[in-house]
């Protein structure tokens, strides 16, 4: 609902407000953000009634100290000298911006503009700003999505004058909040160390996250939040912040020299610079704002709750996503047709629901210093072509998955023998290269032309269900011929990189599109609303995976986490973590498996196929229940997921104590008066795990590393204690005792063995009782 209430304009969803007042000098003033309220407006506003010293007051008429009100947004030049969101050269030549309100219009639904946005928002607000003197028009439009508690807000900029407006710094939205007792939470890392939560206590200063890749990035996640001290994740006041947008971007909060936030957060002014000639106008990304006074869980509830509804595209909505399996790290580059058809059979008999191919299978890509930008399949590989092989996996009954890089070109390739002008280079200067490629030129028309018919004819030709798309580096050289002004860039690219995957969704709509950019380089709402899934990272060791996922989990439902089981050691951090703990981590997210089903051992075989079964069973849980994250104790975690009042509980040991404590298992957002049966998913132990321990178990007389025991660890295992509980939610909520853990003596199978790395899942589902 968005209502305006004298010079006051309120926007309310099912538990928020947002107000801001129109001024009598035509500025915005920022109200209030927070929990719904009935209470008198005037009443909300900060009371400045003396002023400051050093003050500059905006105009005779309106003598206001504009830098110590809370703004809606700000501009240069008339007395308020905190972080800018906007920095322009206006067509009069100068830096100063004087914008006041001219007029505003509601409207049902969400405003429809070029760039990804959300959809069927329940009210949509444009305020329309002017500048007088330099004949330049600001839209700052606010749409309200009301079950979701979620706002958003963006800007658009229009020149109305004979003369150009050059921008060089244009945020999407920003906030004054009058307070500064606030942590900031951000999720940073690098390759295979992505989203990781980091938080910092705020003070005088500006605090930025940003990138500069030319890519939403792994370095850092655009989505941000803003905690008051001492809140957790069940209690306290919480801002989260996001921004629907896949190229670089900006946030900053900065505090006053009176201890006032604001907050900010669009396309990063880093190397960007864009003019507007008469008529033209200016697009940003959409910035998404929610508000919790529940803690961290709520906030995140309300955040999975917009991107399921309103993100990611229509019939991807509510839809159970398939289980895949990958073949890079069975194969990598080297497979042929009769291996693959291998892998999918044994993969088919394990309930595996899509086959997915890989990189390797166009050109001369046997490694990766060719055949990027090449779509010509390798038929020595495969020589029946996909189509014959894609109706030779569906016969399996199965779905047929291929993996494009269509962003990116080898030197040794066709395209770049053809056409060196396709790739981004600055003349005269040897280009940079990432993973031996280089970056195609988006700004470019021909070249995205090029990638559209090459990507349709390569889906048209064979029965495709899912494609995964690639980025395999970032972007450096930044240049194209096609731009008189390179300030232009990186946005354009962006622009083009849209245009390709809208095309690409409205011709395939059936298609399942997976985005991946070296894992979570390009994580981010704009990339959800063409593709429902990403690629969380490189990094598939569960003990790290753990403290990725739960970073996304922060600001992005599991819906949209992609996960895989693979071999171990991992390849990344050559751990070697048990199958069990791979899949419990895995489960909570979209499920996959990137291994070589074809040299499991025997009780691996029945494990993986247990734990598909069991996916399966409880998937649309796993993948649109609502999640919940439990306060940290130490190295641990503990993870929740609810819907219709079952429930799964994950628990993950990173590291075992020496004779650990007693334990209870606490659930959350259970009925304290319904009863409920609880068990623990049946978890196994392979007998090498335990070395030569194993003697002291099983009482055989044969050497632990031997012949024979390497073929009993094959087929035999150890079963771990099982617990089977009927309790109520008043007991759950309190915690309800566990079976102890091993303790340094006597193994017996009612016993919890976990040791480093071990996981157990836990299923409480709500029955009738007479």
């Amino acid at each position: 609902m968005i209502y305006q209430k004298d010079s006051f304009i309120c926007l309310e969803t099912k538990e928020l407000s947002y107000i801001f007042e129109i001024l009598p000098s035509g500025h915005l003033e920022h109200v209030y953000f927070g929990t719904k309220t009935k209470s008198k407006l005037t009443d909300l506003k900060v009371k400045i009634t003396a002023g400051a010293g050093s003050q500059v007051l905006y105009s005779d008429d309106h003598p206001i100290p504009l830098d110590l009100l809370p703004l809606e947004y700000s501009f240069i030049g008339k007395g308020d000298y905190r972080l800018m969101p906007f920095e322009a050269k206006m067509p009069n030549g100068s830096f100063v911006c004087d914008f006041k309100y001219k007029s505003h219009t509601i409207i049902d639904d969400s405003y429809d503009y070029n760039l990804p946005h959300a959809l069927n928002a329940d009210k949509t607000i444009i305020v329309t700003l002017y500048d007088e003197v330099n004949n330049v028009e600001v839209d700052l439009i606010y749409s309200t999505f009301f079950e979701t508690n979620t706002i958003t807000r963006k800007l658009i900029i229009r020149n109305m004058n004979e003369n150009t407006l050059v921008i060089r710094k244009v945020m999407s939205m920003m906030i004054d909040v009058p307070e500064m007792d606030y942590d900031l939470i951000t999720f940073d890392g690098g390759w295979i160390k992505e989203t990781h939560k980091h938080i910092r206590p705020l003070s005088y200063g500006t605090y930025s996250i940003e990138s500069t890749t030319g890519a939403s990035s792994n370095r850092h996640n655009p989505g941000f939040i803003l905690a008051k001290k001492d809140t957790n994740e069940d209690y306290g006041i919480a801002i989260g912040i996001n921004l629907v947008y896949s190229g670089n971007h900006y946030s900053a909060v900065h505090v006053s020299n009176h201890g006032m936030m604001r907050v900010m957060t669009g396309i990063n002014p880093h190397c960007f610079e864009w003019p507007l000639e008469k008529n033209a106008f200016f697009e940003t990304p959409e910035a998404v704002l929610t508000y919790s006074a529940q803690g961290l869980n709520k906030l995140s509830h309300n955040m999975h709750d917009f991107i399921n509804g309103h993100i990611v595209p229509k019939n991807n909505q509510k839809e159970l996503r398939p289980i895949v399996l990958n073949n890079w790290e069975a194969f990598m580059f080297d497979f042929n047709q009769r291996k693959i058809i291998n892998l999918a059979r044994k993969a088919k008999k394990l309930g595996i629901e899509m086959f997915v191919l890989d990189d390797g299978w166009f050109s001369n890509r046997n490694d990766d210093t060719k055949g990027l930008g090449d779509y010509d399949v390798n038929r020595k590989k495969l020589p029946s072509g996909l189509d014959k092989l894609a109706k030779k996996i569906n016969r399996m009954k199965m779905g047929f998955g291929l993996w494009f890089e269509p962003e990116m070109v080898n030197q040794d390739s066709k395209l770049f023998t053809m056409h060196p002008e396709f790739a981004i280079k600055v003349p005269y200067l040897e280009p940079s290269k990432g993973r031996n490629q280089l970056v195609l030129d988006l700004c470019n028309d021909k070249v995205v032309r090029y990638i559209k018919e090459n990507l349709f004819n390569t889906i048209d030709c064979a029965n495709i269900s899912y494609i995964k798309w690639d980025m395999n580096r970032h972007i450096s050289d930044m240049y194209s011929n096609k731009l008189s002004n390179q300030g232009m860039f990186f946005h354009k690219y962006i622009l083009g990189l849209y245009d390709i995957l809208k095309d690409l969704k409205t011709r395939y709509p059936h298609i399942l599109l997976e985005t991946c950019s070296s894992g979570g380089n390009r994580f981010d709402l704009g990339m959800l609303t063409f593709g429902p899934q990403v690629w969380a990272s490189d990094n598939t060791d569960p003990m790290t995976r753990l403290k990725i996922q739960e970073g996304l989990s922060y600001l992005y439902p599991l819906s949209t986490i992609s996960c895989h089981v693979s071999e171990a050691p991992h390849a990344q951090t050559l751990r070697k973590t048990p199958l069990e703990t791979r899949f419990n981590v895995a489960s909570f997210g979209v499920l996959g498996y990137e291994l070589d089903v074809r040299v499991l051992k025997p009780y691996e075989r029945k494990a993986v196929k247990e734990q598909i079964a069991f996916y399966k069973k409880y998937r649309d849980i796993f993948q649109y229940g609502k999640f919940y994250r439990f306060n940290r104790k130490g190295n641990d975690f503990q993870f929740q997921v609810s819907k219709d009042d079952t429930h799964i509980i994950g628990r993950y040991q990173t590291i075992v104590d020496a004779s650990p404590n007693f334990e209870k298992l606490y659930l959350k957002n259970v009925n304290e008066a319904n009863t409920y049966s609880v068990y623990s998913k049946p978890n196994v132990l392979n007998i090498d795990r335990f070395g030569h321990l194993i003697k002291h178990a099983v009482k055989v007389p044969f050497k632990h590393d031997g012949l024979v025991m390497r073929i009993i660890g094959k087929y035999k295992t150890l079963d771990n204690a099982q617990i089977k509980l009927l309790v109520d939610g008043a007991a759950l909520k309190n915690g309800v005792p566990l079976k102890q853990q091993f303790m340094g003596t006597y193994y017996n199978t009612e016993t919890r063995l976990l040791g480093d790395y071990g996981s157990e899942l836990y299923v409480a589902e709500k029955i009738e009782v007479s």
